[in-house]
């Protein structure tokens, strides 16, 4: 049912991703109304003759005669007050050099997790440094929530994570229905860096599950992760959290032992023997842990904080080193 207090919301959608469309199918059962980017001007045609996004979530049926669709994100950035980016991070850079229209005065929430890798930048960072928008209207969109579940209505929860508490309230009142529940937190940094780790993590319980690694291993697994992500966040940011709260935790246990969790699928292509390049092109969907390990290894120089589950991931995706051998050596740095 349409909120009758958000009816003059303006919000954009920038991306047309499994993601983009989930948010989209949230935001409009409190909205009467979106704006969406999507690229190619051919998908915008068979969306709307078909009802449903030609590439991803085709069981999700939208009445499209509430949605503003356009291939120009200059004008959805122009018609809107917040934008909602939703692309995989590799790709952010590429898409907002399109931008002409200034959206330092906007509300940017981003539903990426992954790094902007040249700049080495958590996603609020970039939007800060490079287009001048102010922390205070940022806001990171995070939690254990798989797209293909959103599409199913299976109860999840979401966390806006802003400095802006009034912001981030009002974000999380657009996404509340009767399948999300919306948090807020004001732990930009953590939630977003959390976000990003979980991913080379899932690839981690990927790996080993392809190796035949059993239940009991990846409980060992996952119990380290957290202790890692935590070494690392309070590192970057430290700030009094509750890394067992959803937002980290929960997270990283979904991604880690879902079967929509696009990392883990990587991660066991790798572990049963696919190399890097032949299992990114066997993947319709982008997994963002792939490109996170490399820049995480990068931004830890500074840090130089214990990171082994990371780094065994980089070691077999980027110095091609044996899997096995690689896991049986991280199996004696764990506890």
């Amino acid at each position: 049912m349409i909120q009758e207090n958000l009816r003059n919301s303006n919000i954009g959608i920038i991306g047309s991703g499994s993601w983009a469309t989930a948010l989209s199918k949230i935001l409009l059962e409190n909205l009467p109304t979106i704006h969406w980017f999507v690229r190619n001007e051919e998908n915008i045609e068979l969306f709307r003759q078909y009802k449903n996004n030609p590439g991803y979530l085709r069981g999700v049926e939208f009445d499209t005669d509430r949605i503003r669709f356009s291939s120009d994100i200059n004008a959805v950035a122009a018609e809107c007050d917040t934008l909602v980016m939703a692309i995989p991070a590799a790709f952010l850079k590429d898409t907002l050099s399109q931008l002409t229209e200034v959206i330092s005065g906007k509300f940017i929430v981003s539903g990426i997790k992954g790094l902007v890798p040249d700049e080495k930048m958590v996603i609020g960072e970039y939007l800060h440094s490079v287009y001048d928008v102010p922390y205070e209207s940022i806001g990171i969109l995070a939690g254990p929530c798989h797209a293909e579940e959103v599409a199913l209505e299976r109860l999840s929860y979401l966390t806006v994570a802003c400095p802006d508490e009034t912001k981030g309230l009002d974000f999380a009142r657009k996404l509340q229905c009767n399948y999300i529940k919306a948090r807020t937190s004001d732990d930009i940094w953590g939630t977003e860096y959390s976000s990003v780790i979980k991913n080379i993590i899932a690839i981690a319980a990927g790996i080993v599950h392809g190796l035949m690694y059993g239940d009991n291993f990846q409980a060992i697994l996952i119990s380290n992760a957290i202790q890692e992500i935590k070494r690392f966040v309070d590192a970057v940011h430290p700030v009094s959290r509750d890394i067992k709260s959803s937002v980290y935790l929960g997270d990283l246990l979904v991604t880690a032992y879902s079967q929509f969790s696009r990392n883990r699928t990587f991660g066991t292509m790798i572990g049963k023997g696919y190399s890097v390049k032949t299992a990114q092109l066997e993947m319709f969907m982008v997994a963002e842990g792939y490109y996170s390990s490399k820049t995480i290894r990068e931004i830890n120089q500074k840090y130089q904080v214990d990171m082994p589950i990371c780094e065994a991931v980089y070691q077999i995706l980027y110095m091609n080193r044996p899997p096995r051998k690689e896991i049986q050596k991280l199996t004696d740095k764990l506890s």
